[in-house]
């Protein structure tokens, strides 16, 4: 294949490593970055889901030792039980809403315009509830409880609206329910391991017959990139999400959807 194909999905894998666990949106970021530079990558939305495979995988490894102590300890009563049952009721609203609705999201709000409004718009809301927010009352996953975990959920489902980032979503959920901020972080990367592992798999087995050899080539240097990036970033949230906070993720929402905005009606 020409190697010059290999660049622009390179920079793809960069930002989505970068954005998937920021409250920024990566799938608002990968379109963006798309229209501007004018990649064309394998159908079916193939690419996109793929490398967020890869940040996800990053997660994965990071992980792995919770992981693990979570697959021996759901089975009897316990802490670990509760951080399971939290994880899969989070994960039943965009399951159940991306199964019924999944070609009408992407065919409808699949575009830059939607992708501005709603970065200004979560810029604003997740400024708003960093300074309304209430005193953190939960410190750990398990102590999230059914209801909180199904109505994070619901939040998650709501950032099928590209623009609004579904780890956005999920952490300012979390915090208007009480979560401290490095335990709504946690929640939201642990959620999205079987979130994006299943619209992985969905979405490639949908596109499985318009892959080619070229597609799996950009696949795979994006897949990679993203895996990489992804993995430094959300070892930094980890470290300094407790001080920074997340409002200077609002401005910056607001600030990229004002440019491109401002962008799409004038070119």
């Amino acid at each position: 294949m020409d190697p010059t194909a290999l660049l622009p999905a390179l920079l793809m894998g960069v930002v989505e490593g970068l954005t998937e666990f920021l409250p920024i949106s990566s799938t608002g970021h990968l379109i963006l970055l798309g229209e501007l530079i004018g990649f064309q990558g394998p159908p079916g939305k193939a690419f996109e889901i793929s490398i967020q495979l890869g940040a996800i995988l990053a997660v994965v490894l990071i992980y792995w030792r919770k992981l693990l102590a979570l697959a021996g300890g759901m089975w009897r009563p316990g802490l670990e039980r509760y951080y399971v049952i939290n994880l899969v009721l989070a994960f039943v609203p965009a399951m159940v809403i991306g199964l019924l609705f999944h070609r009408q999201i992407t065919e409808l709000l699949f575009s830059p315009w939607v992708v501005c409004l709603a970065l200004i718009i979560g810029g604003i809301a997740i400024i708003l509830i960093e300074r309304a927010r209430p005193d953190p009352s939960i410190h750990s996953v398990p102590e999230i409880g059914p209801l909180a975990a199904l109505l994070v959920g619901f939040g998650q489902a709501l950032a099928m609206i590209p623009g609004t980032s579904r780890s956005g979503a999920t952490i300012i959920t979390a915090l208007l329910l009480g979560v401290d901020r490095r335990t709504a972080a946690e929640f939201s990367f642990m959620l999205a391991i079987p979130t994006m592992l299943a619209a992985t798999a969905y979405s490639l087995w949908k596109a499985r017959d318009g892959l080619e050899a070229e597609g799996l080539g950009q696949i795979g240097v994006g897949f990679a990139t993203a895996f990489i990036v992804a993995f430094f970033t959300v070892r930094w949230v980890l470290a300094v999400i407790g001080r920074i906070g997340f409002t200077p993720f609002g401005w910056y929402r607001i600030a990229l959807g004002s440019v491109m905005l401002a962008f799409l009606v004038l070119r």
